[in-house]
Formats: structure tokens, sequence, C-alpha cells
């Protein structure tokens, strides 16, 4: 009887499981400190952190070579019909209130922009919501400098949440404006009209 329950809470669970538990992080451009927000994939069956070679072309990462490419393998320890990984990019994770210089692999034909695999999970260890998908950041290493500005000042990335926060306020100065101006109209045309 007791495994019966079980069966059935576990199909209970399944159609609420998420097939995949992501986080919005910002990568930010060491050369030029542009920063750029994605929703990245936590993958425990990636060793390391990946990027999609297709994204960083179009985000004009600068690709540093690797001396020796190295080959992926799937789960069941086979190569992989891809080639080998031959480029990394050197960025800085922002996730929450952290940052994080690092390199990130580059692979051709990957469904997902970035995937944070293995070293990422290990490293951070974040408390997971397997249900929910909520990510919670509550051991950090020391060392990830809670920081958003370096010391030389702004980052690109600090610029890009300073620009978006100013569009927002411009579009919302705009709107304002057009609000009157559409009132004002109204009662300018409601007085005509009393006049005549």
């Amino acid at each position: 009887m007791e495994g019966i329950e079980k069966k059935k809470e576990v199909r209970k669970l399944e159609g609420k499981t998420l097939r995949e538990v992501t986080v919005k992080i910002g990568l930010e451009r060491i050369d030029t400190q542009e920063g750029v927000t994605v929703e990245a994939l936590l993958d425990s069956g990636v060793t390391g952190l990946v990027m999609s070679s297709e994204f960083t072309k179009k985000q004009g990462f600068k690709l540093k070579k690797l001396e020796r490419p190295v080959n992926v393998r799937n789960v069941d320890g086979s190569f992989n019909k891809e080639r080998p990984i031959e480029n990394t990019v050197e960025v800085n994770i922002y996730y929450q209130r952290y940052r994080k210089r690092t390199e990130i692999d580059v692979i051709r034909e990957q469904k997902w922009t970035v995937i944070l695999g293995m070293l990422w999970l290990a490293h951070y260890n974040p408390e997971i919501d397997w249900r929910t998908g909520e990510v919670k950041m509550t051991r950090y290493p020391e060392e990830c400098g809670k920081q958003w500005r370096p010391v030389q000042g702004k980052s690109g990335w600090e610029k890009q949440k300073e620009e978006e926060a100013r569009e927002e306020a411009r579009k919302k100065k705009e709107e304002k404006k057009k609000k009157k101006k559409t009132k004002k109209r109204k009662t300018m045309e409601v007085k005509k009209v009393a006049e005549e």
C-alpha cells in the first residue's frame, strides 16, 4: 500500500517538475567592458562552462585559442561527433550581487547560449529548488568579489544597467507627455464644442 502512495506522489510531482533550471546572468567582455544579459542553463552533466560559438560571434567576444583542442565526451564516455573545443572566451560573470572572472569554452551547434556546468555548480554550491527552479546563492566563496564596481570605475555591465534604467525613465517620461498632450487636446476639443 505504501508503494502505491509513493507512485501517486511521484506522478503528481512529474506534472510540476521542471525539465530545465536556468538563471539570468550577466556576461561582461574583458576587452571593452560591455555587458549582455543571458539565460544560462544549469547542467550537472556538463563538466565546465560552455558558450555557443554563434552567440560568441554575434556579441563580438574575443576568442582565445587553446594550445591543444579538447575533445568533448558524451555521458556514456564516447567522443561527441562535433569538433573539439578549440577556443575559450574570458569574461566576467555576474549573478545576483557577485562577479567572477573566468574562461568559458566555446562550442559549435549548441541549443543554449551559455551552460554553467559542474565546475560552476560545485564552486558556488547553490541551493536549487528543483520543483520551482528557484536558485539561491547562499554559499558564495569569499573570492567572488562581492562588488559591482572594479576599483577603476564603473564596469560595462553597470553602464548597461544604468543605460537601460535611463532609457526606461525616458520612455515613461515620453508616455506621460503624450498622455498630457492627449488630455489637453481633448479638453480643447470639449471647449471648442462648448463654444459652438
